[in-house]
């Protein structure tokens, strides 16, 4: 049986009582490629932007085996358990060759998806480099508008990730395995200078004394790059599978935010991350048109040939049709 196709006003009244299933099908509209759809979704994300902004943001990545979907849980059980409303935006790798992604994120997040404080969405990475979806802010304001208090998002991995979740979340926290030595010399440094904290996850059972060694020798890297910020990331031990450490980490979020609200810190970041969210978007719809205009498209056909001919040079071939398509 067809679900009832939902108009503007259900999107609205519905993610303003918090309605989980409302809110899933309006991400779910997010993402779609349908043009009626989109545009439904522009009118959707500008009616609700008014009540967006309130929720803390948090970013959570790691290496492969780091135990990220086994701490998310916890630590989303954590927060819900503390009276407080959390969403997760689990981003899936998807496939390159058949586009298709795993979406198994209710299913490692069984406990916290059953939560009713807890709202829990996998969402394919698509295409886009650094595994954060195309659709990840819009999908963060729906869940704000939707009265969570914590969105986290989870990232597909080490690499590129990082810096795309740095220009969405206000606080990113990096999961790293006991091993330290062999761990850090793989780290490139550049994800260290993003992290606003580093946790050593599996600080249980037998893991426990590498976790300590790994927290020492990451404190002494992130001391050395990070020492002269008015924020100093901590290194620290925790247990996303008994739990242990996860106050510690709540704490570090709450104070990290009250660093962050003096003279403006926090409103500047998303100021800076709304700036190059526009010129994303931007670079996003002219490359669509790119594609799609059959004019633009012809010319762009008729300038290779000439560069395969040797009729013209590859550069005056694109200033060219950058003359043409700028007039």
């Amino acid at each position: 049986m067809k679900r009832k196709d939902l108009e503007l006003k259900d999107y609205i009244e519905g993610i303003g009582i918090g309605d989980i299933a409302i809110l899933s099908r309006a991400i779910s509209l997010v993402e779609s490629k349908k043009t009626d759809h989109q545009n439904l979704a522009k009118e959707l994300i500008k009616s609700i932007y008014p009540n967006t902004g309130k929720a803390k943001r948090v970013g959570i990545s790691g290496t492969p085996g780091v135990g990220k979907s086994t701490f998310i849980e916890s630590f989303g059980t954590f927060l819900t358990s503390i009276g407080l409303k959390v969403a997760v935006l689990a981003i899936d790798p998807t496939s390159y060759k058949s586009g298709g992604s795993i979406l198994g994120d209710k299913t490692r997040m069984n406990k916290l998806a059953s939560d009713k404080n807890a709202f829990v969405r996998p969402s394919p990475s698509g295409m886009t480099l650094g595994g954060v979806a195309n659709k990840t802010r819009e999908s963060m304001l729906l869940c704000e508008a939707a009265g969570y208090d914590i969105v986290i998002i989870e990232t597909v991995g080490v690499g590129q990730s990082e810096v795309a979740v740095s220009k969405v979340v206000d606080f990113f926290l990096l999961l790293m395995q006991p091993g330290g030595g062999d761990d850090l010399q793989g780290i490139k440094r550049g994800i260290l200078e993003l992290a606003d904290l580093v946790a050593i996850n599996k600080a249980d059972g037998d893991g426990k004394i590498n976790a300590d060694v790994a927290r020492r020798e990451y404190e002494t890297a992130v001391h050395i790059l990070r020492s002269s910020e008015e924020w100093e990331p901590k290194v620290i031990t925790c247990s996303g599978l008994t739990g242990e450490g996860l106050d510690n980490i709540w704490d570090n979020i709450n104070n990290y935010y009250k660093v962050m609200k003096t003279d403006d810190k926090l409103s500047n970041k998303r100021e800076e991350q709304v700036h190059k969210w526009f010129y994303e978007l931007l670079l996003e719809k002219i490359k669509n048109e790119l594609n799609t205009n059959k004019k633009i498209k012809k010319n762009i056909e008729d300038s290779y040939k000439k560069i395969i001919n040797h009729e013209t040079t590859l550069l005056d071939a694109v200033d060219e049709l950058y003359t043409d398509i700028m007039e």
